[in-house]
């Protein structure tokens, strides 16, 4: 696990981890489903016809009153708990914002450094180079020169 994930796994929220939280956001995923949406449809054409041919009794009838209140409720429940999901979201959204771009700001710092650290090798090297071209130069020197005296004992013994 990164070390992002760790921070947005830790943090649950403005309310904190607690099981209403979690049930709110859980509800709140739930409510925008096609799963939620046939659901409910099917509930109110159940509850519509049942009350419509009234086999049963009429406990409901038109206007659906009950059906109205019912929708109501559920409403005034699901608004809230859908603000307290997005409220946890914006949180985390929020944290795993920062946990990025404090990532970011290290990434570019390393790239200074390592981009620092070649800079400072590649001047080492050029002066390896400049002093190891000096030594080769020195070395045919005093090669020519040992030549040049070899050559001038040997005349002078011969």
């Amino acid at each position: 696990m990164t070390e992002a994930q760790g921070v947005v796994n830790a943090h649950h929220g403005a309310f904190g981890q607690d099981r209403f939280g979690h049930a709110a956001e859980k509800a709140a995923r739930f409510f925008g489903t096609p799963r939620y949406i046939i659901g409910q449809t099917l509930a109110v054409v159940v509850w519509v016809a049942l009350n419509a041919v009234a086999l049963i009794g009429h406990w409901d009838p038109y206007p659906f009153i009950l059906l109205n209140l019912a929708f109501s409720t559920q409403a005034a429940y699901a608004a809230p708990l859908i603000l307290l999901a997005q409220t946890r979201q914006a949180e985390r959204d929020k944290i795993s914002a920062e946990t990025m771009e404090a990532h970011r700001e290290e990434v570019a710092r390393k790239a200074v450094h390592h981009a620092e650290v070649a800079e400072r090798t590649a001047t080492e090297l050029r002066q390896l180079l400049e002093a190891n071209t000096d030594l080769t130069r020195q070395d045919k020197e005093l090669t020519e020169q040992i030549a040049a005296l070899t050559r001038e004992i040997h005349a002078r013994l011969s």
